[in-house]
């Protein structure tokens, strides 16, 4: 016990500040990764899968458990963490809660629809539109991370067209540099859309951009609906590693706090709209240990309705990781869930242990400033709402967008916020009215 002791105080030390969480710590989760990868899947069956990820059509859901096998998805998880690692390092040494929600979606969604071929051309977009207006890359850092949710139009054009690799791989470039060129000024149009009550704000306006790609797509009678792949049955290394993983996270997070919780409650309180930074609030301990703490609970929820632990679903639960650092904590999180839950229960077209029904309670969490602002009974409702909005707007961008629950949640949002915010203002009203007569 002392030894442990020792060795998560010196890596508190090297890797934590109060207030911020070094860019290194990327390589280390990295490479926990990809030795992960390696363990589990002899070495020449993981190229070869490897391949299948980087030339799969990738729209969702695309489960790369599936395509290229698990340790072949670990490595390709471990390799867009280290390549964003190495781009973050070079702009911010020190991350604060958006930094790390990003870095960890991707990587989350490095189980089912990017690979290192899809995502390079958005970076590329958006390291172009800095140039073209002459302002520091950091400044669109984050932004071009979530940018590639749209990762599988590249992979579709590149591959999925049964065009020629010559022409296929530099159209599907060309239009990925494109989105991420044009994807920053629209993103932060789209962010008064939902007034900030929907985390995913670049899934909503990757979805908008997905709809246009899809729609123009269809009406030239190109291929966009490509069948989707998964795992039906739980491997149990993969639930191992989560575990492992969350456990670390708390570990560090508690003996940086000084071997306590103390002051976790404060951070529970949190409503958790955008921007929420935990990080800057609550220090970069209390966040990590929210960060395993969140991270054990999605990994719980799935095993109680004994669903299957593929590849999306395990994006999902490092997504909700990822986000516990930036506005998402047990407290906002449970009402939308269990709201999801509910609705999905007496639906008659969804079971709540089918993967998308999953997904939909994991990624619905985009809502949980509803309820950490408005209270649980709205989070409770916009989870229920949710329930039902996911599953029909998938189709309309044919799967282009990998944020489809951000899409979701943004109509969600948009829809509840006012409607929350005019009632919130009649009882403030009303309650004034009554203390001024009373007086």
């Amino acid at each position: 016990m002392h030894l442990l002791g020792t060795v998560l105080e010196h890596l508190d030390a090297y890797f934590l500040k109060k207030n911020l969480i070094s860019s290194n710590f990327l390589y280390l989760l990295a490479l926990f990764f990809i030795v992960c990868g390696l363990l589990i899947q002899p070495l020449p069956e993981l190229l070869q899968g490897y391949w299948q990820i980087l030339i799969a059509p990738s729209n969702l859901l695309t489960d790369y458990f599936a395509v290229g096998g698990y340790g072949a998805t670990f490595v390709n998880a471990g390799i867009l963490m280290l390549l964003n690692a190495f781009m973050v390092s070079r702009h911010a040494k020190w991350m604060t809660g958006p930094l790390f929600a990003a870095l960890f979606t991707v990587t989350g969604f490095a189980f089912f629809g990017k690979n290192l071929f899809n995502t390079i051309p958005f970076m590329m977009g958006a390291w172009l539109y800095t140039k073209f207006l002459s302002i520091p890359f950091k400044k669109v850092l984050l932004t071009a991370l979530f940018s590639t949710a749209l990762s599988p139009v590249v992979s579709l054009v590149s591959f999925g067209q049964g065009l020629p690799l010559a022409w296929g791989i530099p159209l599907g470039y060309a239009l990925g540099i494109f989105i991420g060129f044009v994807v920053s000024p629209i993103a932060s149009s789209f962010l008064r859309f939902h007034l900030g009550f929907n985390l995913y704000n670049l899934g909503f306006t990757s979805g908008v951009l997905a709809m246009v790609v899809a729609s123009v797509m269809r009406s030239f009678k190109l291929a966009v609906d490509v069948e989707n792949i998964q795992v039906t049955m739980n491997y149990g290394p993969v639930f191992g590693f989560v575990i492992l993983l969350c456990l670390f996270l708390i570990l560090m997070g508690w003996s940086a706090n000084r071997f306590s919780f103390k002051g976790y409650r404060d951070l529970t309180r949190e409503a958790g709209t955008s921007v929420t930074d935990f990080v800057l609030l609550h220090g970069s301990a209390l966040t990590l240990a929210n960060v395993g703490i969140l991270g054990l609970l999605a990994t719980g929820y799935v095993w109680l309705l004994d669903g299957v632990l593929n590849g999306p679903v395990m994006g999902g639960i490092l997504t909700v990781m990822g986000f516990a650092a930036f506005g998402k904590h047990p407290r906002n999180v449970a009402p939308v869930v269990l709201g999801i839950f509910l609705m999905q229960y007496f639906m008659l077209t969804h079971d709540p242990d089918m993967t998308s029904a999953i997904l939909a309670a994991l990624f619905g969490t985009t809502l949980a400033p509803i309820a950490g602002h408005y209270g649980p009974l709205a989070g409770f409702l916009a989870g229920a709402l949710h329930a039902t909005l996911v599953n029909n707007v998938g189709g309309v961008h044919a799967g282009l967008n990998l944020y489809n629950n951000g899409f979701s949640g943004g109509f969600v949002a948009a829809t509840m916020a006012p409607v929350l915010e005019t009632i919130t203002e009649w009882r403030r009203d009303r309650a004034e009215r009554s203390r001024i007569s009373e007086g």
